[in-house]
């Protein structure tokens, strides 16, 4: 008998009930996920999947300290349960000590709904977004133009229980659309995306004509060498560096002299003025249309998650408060470890910017660059968080404040940490889809950033 006859809420306290060890969690995450995919103005395919993945954490005490056990499956049936268990505790017991142990949660009160089936996903979330979607197909075959792309919604319900009585439920919806319009020679391309908990936001008719606006930018080439110059980052871009940073932003490898965020001769740079401007750079899971887990959700453990956390409040948090570094990440044993407050990171990041549109700061760029999105994006220098990767779909140049045509691509080479102190001007936050991260990260706000001396290192052969 499969395991998906009974309920989630069952499973979680079954798998606790046959436990042996002296701690236990079980998290249980129903996913359900829709799709449509679209190429050359019509759709191409869709679906819809379901599935179920099952982790047992084991917690076995001993003279030494706890050790944990961690075993992960997917489509376990009934009768796969108890050995599931079983490999968790054997791997408890044939572990070391854990340095991250410490008691498990308690005293957190159940969520609701923790009895209730999972919240699902089906097609009738395009129920409203296909119907415009073929209508912009329409409008792009009469302009020229030829769209491809992808709408993908998951809904993730997660079942949090252990031994020590938590009973905790999340159901997290994450929507995201890339959509790419082409002009019928495939010599020019551009790129828009978007991040939505239901599609009702998602307006397919405003990208259509945003990328038609971007093909006819793109008519003008010109050839730029490699330098500094002033470029306007919009939200998609400063997302994608700014979620490095955060992951980057782990307080004990901050401690222990090994990141951007040490303090030179001992110590963290909390409290250091990062930025001029008065930036706020936040978590918070109540972030309307950004909203995440309020608890800890761990399922293996990591410099910045434990599992004994599993079940810890997540609470809103500054990481940088008006220019001024307030926080780093941290799991309870590493906050014992550096002194540090229990700040352990939420899935959603937001900048607080200003007050003017894109097309605002455009119009007050005398001579400058204006980029789409940016991928490849790799580590270059953990001391400095110096970052290299491409621009991607688009760079255009802005003169007199007006884009005049698209340029070649770059290589760039730059942290954010240091974007942040010489960025000039940041518009106004809107909810935006990381280009680079989207796979991973999916929940962020971002300004477009005004940075006037943006490192081009090199020319760039991509599209």
């Amino acid at each position: 008998m499969s395991a998906r006859n009974n309920k989630p809420h069952e499973i979680v306290e079954r798998a606790l009930a046959l436990s042996r060890a002296d701690g236990c969690l079980v998290i249980a995450d129903e996913t359900s996920t829709a799709n449509l995919r679209w190429a050359g103005n019509a759709l191409t395919t869709n679906g819809v999947t379901r599935g179920r993945s099952l982790t047992v954490i084991a917690t076995v005490d001993g003279q030494q300290g706890t050790a944990s056990g961690v075993v992960s499956r997917s489509a376990v049936t009934a009768d796969e349960l108890e050995p599931l268990v079983r490999a968790a505790e054997a791997a408890a017991r044939g572990a070391g000590p854990a340095e991250d142990a410490r008691p498990l949660v308690t005293d957190v009160a159940a969520a609701p709904g923790f009895t209730d089936a999972p919240a699902e996903t089906s097609s009738a979330v395009f129920a409203d977004f296909a119907p415009a979607l073929g209508d912009a197909f329409a409008r792009a075959r009469a302009g020229g133009r030829e769209l491809y792309g992808f709408a993908n919604h998951e809904m993730v319900s997660t079942y949090l229980g252990t031994s020590t009585g938590l009973r905790l439920r999340h159901d997290q919806p994450t929507g995201t659309l890339e959509l790419n319009a082409k002009s019928p020679d495939r010599t020019r391309s551009a790129w828009a995306g978007r991040s939505t908990r239901d599609f009702k936001d998602v307006d397919p008719a405003a990208l259509d004509a945003e990328l038609a606006g971007r093909l006819d930018w793109a008519k003008r080439r010109v050839e730029l060498p490699a330098g500094r110059y002033e470029t306007l980052l919009p939200p998609t871009a400063v997302a994608d560096l700014l979620i490095y940073q955060l992951w980057s932003a782990s307080g004990r490898d901050a401690a222990e002299g090994r990141t951007v965020f040490s303090r030179p001769g001992g110590g963290t740079r909390i409290g250091e003025r990062l930025s001029e401007l008065p930036l706020t750079l936040r978590s918070d899971p109540d972030e309307p249309g950004l909203e995440c887990a309020p608890f800890v959700i761990a399922h293996s453990s990591n410099g910045d998650r434990s599992v004994f956390d599993n079940g810890l409040a997540a609470p809103a948090t500054d990481w940088i408060e008006r220019g001024t570094l307030r926080n780093l990440t941290t799991t309870r044993h590493s906050a014992a470890l550096t002194g540090l407050p229990v700040t352990p990171a939420a899935d959603n990041l937001i900048l607080d910017g200003g007050d003017r549109s894109l097309d605002e700061m455009v119009a007050d760029t005398e001579h400058g660059l204006l980029l789409t999105c940016l991928w490849y994006i790799r580590e270059v220098d953990p001391a400095t968080l110096l970052l290299t990767g491409l621009t991607r779909d688009g760079v255009y140049l802005v003169e007199g404040g007006e884009v005049t045509g698209q340029v070649n691509n770059f290589r760039f080479n730059e942290s954010p940490v240091d974007l942040l102190r010489r960025t000039t001007e940041a518009g106004r936050t809107e909810k935006t889809l990381p280009r680079e991260w989207g796979d991973w990260f999916t929940r962020a706000a971002m300004p477009p950033l005004r940075v006037p001396d943006f490192n081009m290192s090199s020319v760039s052969q991509g599209v």
